[in-house]
């Protein structure tokens, strides 16, 4: 599958908005209150099509692909790399399509930003997008957060050239 990213626009970010996973993904359940700040220009989000034109996911470039835990420990500023954050739409996850998304989301921030190298944070019970993201590449640097019944999640930060 061919896939081509594109400025996010108000419908995309409302479809995203919406999405839901089935569990333990569902902690990346979209929320419709949080539609318009995927529009701000500072955040970087693109939509990915598919070359039939339907929406199949998302990137996002810099700030708004770190998480909290990784702010407070400062584990972002140890090296410069483009953050990259993403999304598949659910009905699409688990089908052998992750790899190819990936590179395609690379190739365009390589096109786009020219940077060094690219840095990714998944939670760690996320085997199944680490196994992605090892096959495109990545490598992990360092674990750090710890699961917590307060939400509180464990996270691998991955690295690779670009």
């Amino acid at each position: 599958m061919r896939f081509t990213l594109k400025p996010i626009t108000p419908r995309d970010a409302w479809a995203i908005s919406r999405w839901r996973y089935r569990a333990p993904y569902s902690v990346y359940d979209g929320d419709p209150t949080s539609a318009d700040s995927l529009l701000q220009p500072r955040l970087h989000y693109h939509s990915v099509f598919e070359e039939g034109g339907d929406l199949v996911g998302y990137f996002c470039f810099g700030e708004d692909a770190r998480v909290a835990a990784g702010r407070r420990l400062g584990v972002y500023a140890r090296e410069p790399a483009l953050d990259v954050g993403l999304g598949m739409r659910p009905d699409l996850t688990g089908r052998g399509l992750g790899e190819e998304f990936v590179h395609a989301g690379l190739r365009f921030a390589r096109e786009t930003c020219s940077p060094r190298a690219f840095r990714l944070t998944v939670a760690t019970f996320n085997r199944r997008a680490i196994r992605v993201y090892e096959r495109a590449g990545f490598e992990t640097v360092e674990t750090f957060g710890a699961p917590t019944p307060g939400g509180e999640r464990e996270w691998l930060l991955m690295r690779r050239e670009a």
